[in-house]
């Protein structure tokens, strides 16, 4: 037997975050679908595309490439794929192709985006038969245990600009969205990657990620508008400490040229725009004063979340 399927899931930049991985008396969260975070973004039409082929083996055997390089290190992609192998009899060898069009490591959620991928298209390959909800808890608990993520999985499912209010795997998270019309562009750049492990280690960085985090959605909450959300995002990062002369500098300049609001990746040291489509090339241009080309991506809001492809 040999079986191959395809799925695709959007980039998922967060803006800001609040990791929520303790009890209200400080003890650990021990079940992985209850640790997650609350923050919020946007979900766009550039991601990963994922394709999965199965052949029958001796033992299970999984291989990851991405952008046709083979990766050992993918921990998270691997994980999903060693949770579904166990819901089936006979042993696969598994190879796993992740065509990424984003920059990795810096912001866009390509872990959780791999992770979900790989849960649909594999589950298609093996004949599994999952709800999103349940695709969504194997990846979200994988992105916990290899520390790439806390919060995307749930946002990637659904698409659009992404308030968690209440953090957790699909079905225990409460998600809203905020209403947002297709004329809409965002334009990201990137200086350097930042390693999520190392924020999400440093006891310093947690308190005050922990502290502003939750003070930014209770300030969406009370007026839940795009201009409020990219408003106060950006002040996230700068009272955190993440924002880098450069990307202040870069949000600031981004405005002034028309966008509705910049605000830093998290984490990455990166910046991302929200700009109407009459005001991109505007925009795009102050981008291109302090980065070179390939370090620029422009993209449309995705309102469909991750899927299955033919």
């Amino acid at each position: 037997m040999g079986e191959s399927a395809k799925a695709f899931s959007p980039a998922g930049i967060s803006s800001f975050f609040e990791i929520c991985d303790k009890t209200a008396d400080g003890k650990a969260i021990t079940d992985l679908e209850h640790v997650g975070a609350r923050g919020g973004g946007f979900g766009i039409e550039k991601g990963v595309f994922t394709g999965v082929s199965v052949t029958e083996a001796e033992e299970n055997d999984i291989r990851v490439f991405i952008n046709e390089k083979f990766s050992p290190e993918a921990e998270t992609t691997k994980t999903v794929a060693e949770v579904l192998l166990k819901k089936v009899k006979g042993k696969y060898r598994v190879i796993i192709n992740h065509s990424v069009s984003v920059p990795i490591g810096a912001g866009f959620g390509t872990s959780a985006g791999g992770a979900l991928g790989t849960g649909f298209a594999l589950c298609k390959a093996l004949g599994i038969h999952l709800t999103y909800g349940q695709i969504g808890r194997i990846a979200h608990v994988a992105e916990i245990r290899c520390k790439t993520g806390l919060g995307t999985v749930g946002p990637l499912l659904l698409g659009g600009c992404i308030l968690t209010v209440e953090p957790g795997a699909p079905g225990y998270a409460l998600i809203e969205r905020l209403p947002i019309s297709e004329d809409y562009r965002i334009i990201a750049g990137v200086f350097k990657p930042l390693p999520t492990k190392e924020v999400l280690s440093s006891a310093e960085k947690r308190e005050m990620v922990n502290k502003w985090g939750r003070k930014t959605v209770d300030k969406i909450l009370a007026e839940p508008s795009i201009e409020n959300f990219m408003r106060v995002s950006k002040e996230f990062a700068i009272k955190t400490g993440f924002a880098t002369e450069r990307v202040k500098r870069l949000m600031e300049d981004a405005k002034k040229a028309g966008a509705v609001g910049a605000a830093q990746n998290m984490v990455g040291e990166a910046v991302h725009a929200l700009v109407l489509e009459d005001k991109v090339k505007d925009v795009v241009e102050v981008f291109k004063r302090v980065l070179p080309k390939e370090k620029i991506l422009v993209a449309r809001i995705d309102f469909r979340g991750a899927h299955l492809v033919r």
